[in-house]
């Protein structure tokens, strides 16, 4: 005698994240671009479906990350062209200093603006992902 056949339950969409949440995790999406794209990005990835805010504020800050992330290789390319070709390795090392800077002023910028329930468009960004 076989027993009642128990099938798997079948994966159920995640709850709606409530209003505080999705400030939060928002928020978190941009103070994450201080470290580097990674917490943007997975913030998007696992969020987007749960809350209208992190959907928005998360592509924001995943474009605006990506973005910061190839005018930095690009930089390290020129960089590294000036510095063995006119041994400018000073001039070279501050303005990298200042990109991370930008970066990390525009990170904690937008997510206090998020945190306290607005909204934040950076400055200059490709909208890779719209």
């Amino acid at each position: 005698m076989t027993g009642p056949t128990s099938n798997p339950a079948s994966p159920q969409p995640a709850a709606p994240l409530t209003e505080a949440d999705d400030r939060l995790w928002a928020s978190l999406a941009h103070f994450g671009g201080i470290l580097s794209v990674l917490p943007s990005l997975i913030i998007w990835l696992v969020l987007r479906d749960r809350g209208p805010r992190v959907r928005v504020e998360g592509k924001e800050a995943l474009n605006f990350q990506i973005t910061f992330l190839i005018v930095w290789v690009a930089w390290q390319i020129v960089g590294s062209i000036l510095f063995f070709s006119l041994g400018v390795g000073f001039i070279v090392g501050f303005i990298s200093f200042l990109l991370w800077v930008a970066d990390v002023v525009f990170s904690i910028i937008a997510g206090v603006k998020v945190q306290q329930g607005g909204s934040y468009r950076y400055p200059f960004s490709f909208r890779f992902i719209k």
